[in-house]
């Protein structure tokens, strides 16, 4: 019963059988409404990344990571880049940045002198109160709304979209930012 989908449809829905139709260059409508949707999505990161910036001072994976010592109490980087899936040197540049700003401190572990623990300073407090959430946790907590059959199938789809762009091999993040994960602001 395929085609009762499209009977119940008001004439003017697009249904998932509707065929492809081309555009005046020959290209599927699929493909120009895929195109659009990913840039839509590198658009809305990057803007939300600007907005986040411009409000914070803080990059998103800055924002993120003092998220999760402000959560978690005293970390050390290890621990930290475990959080946010970022690598050391990552994490190091973050937390010099942070540092810098006077929003975490790092304190020598007096029995073990090869760990350094992070923890936010009051600063760092105030600018978690006010800060927005990262886009990740928006995404993340619409995701969760939806049946485990629809992101099953936007996982397989995105997975899919990642093959034919030919960025298997790309490493990457949770983190929904444009460009490098620390631009070193």
């Amino acid at each position: 019963m395929a085609n009762d989908n499209a009977m119940k449809a008001k004439p003017h829905q697009k249904t998932s059988e509707d065929p492809p139709k081309a555009n005046a260059s020959g290209e599927s409508t699929f493909e120009l409404r895929i195109l659009r949707s990913i840039r839509r999505v590198i658009r809305a990161v990057d803007i939300h990344s600007k907005k986040l910036f411009s409000k914070t001072n803080l990059t998103g994976p800055q924002l993120l990571s003092l998220m999760v010592v402000g959560n978690e109490g005293p970390l050390t980087s290890v621990e930290l880049g475990r959080h946010v899936y970022l690598s050391p040197s990552t994490i190091v540049g973050i937390l010099d940045r942070l540092e810098a700003k006077g929003l975490v401190t790092r304190t020598r572990d007096t029995t073990d002198r090869r760990k350094v623990h992070i923890d936010v300073t009051p600063e760092g407090q105030k600018i978690l109160a006010l800060s927005p959430m990262p886009l990740q946790d928006k995404l993340a907590d619409a995701l969760s709304t939806l049946p485990e059959s629809e992101k099953s199938i936007l996982a397989t789809s995105l997975e899919r979209i990642v093959e034919l762009m030919e960025a298997e091999e790309i490493d990457a993040a949770p983190i929904l930012q444009t460009g490098e994960i620390d631009t070193g602001r």
